[in-house]
């Protein structure tokens, strides 16, 4: 009886991290998709002329790592529902994550680079706010990529250890 009740929270539990992870997802589209028109230089833009700057085709091309950083978080979530927690698959995925959080930590980092270069001799912007959240989110990437890492290490070795087992059953 305790162990269906178990597996019937745990299955709860990874519905509403998967749940959480698509949430996640549809506000990181909605800001992208709505920041842009906000922004200051933006108030005398057409749309296209809003979308079309370079910076901000940028930052749609480093989020393809974020969202591809969630599909992997929401597959890894399909697994462990599944039982399939000691898997290549699950390997897999965490190795995918890391990849996206390296990528994008080093997209973030460009970004930042290349804000304070060319702001660098007008004093109209200071571009110090946003080398600021760039550098948190720098530093959240460096430390997701780093638990991936760890995590996808210690999963690796346990599915070696498993398959091991198995065959020497």
């Amino acid at each position: 009886m305790n162990n269906v009740k178990a597996l019937s929270m745990k299955k709860s539990s990874t519905v509403f991290l998967q749940a959480v992870i698509v949430l996640i997802g549809i506000v990181a589209l909605a800001i992208m998709i709505r920041f842009p028109l906000t922004e200051g230089r933006a108030a005398n833009l057409d749309l296209f002329r809003i979308y079309a700057d370079p910076f901000i085709i940028y930052g749609y091309l480093a989020s393809i790592a974020f969202f591809v950083a969630l599909y992997q978080a929401f597959t890894l979530l399909g697994y462990i529902r599944q039982n399939k927690v000691f898997s290549l698959e699950s390997v897999k995925s965490l190795r995918n994550i890391k990849y996206c959080a390296i990528v994008l930590s080093c997209l973030i980092a460009a970004a930042a680079l290349y804000i304070r270069v060319s702001f660098n001799g007008n004093a109209d912007d200071d571009p110090a706010g946003f080398i600021a959240v760039s550098i948190v989110a720098t530093f959240i990437s460096i430390v997701i990529a780093t638990a991936a890492a760890v995590f996808e290490r210690t999963l690796h070795s346990a599915v070696e250890m498993k398959s091991e087992n198995d065959l020497t059953v």
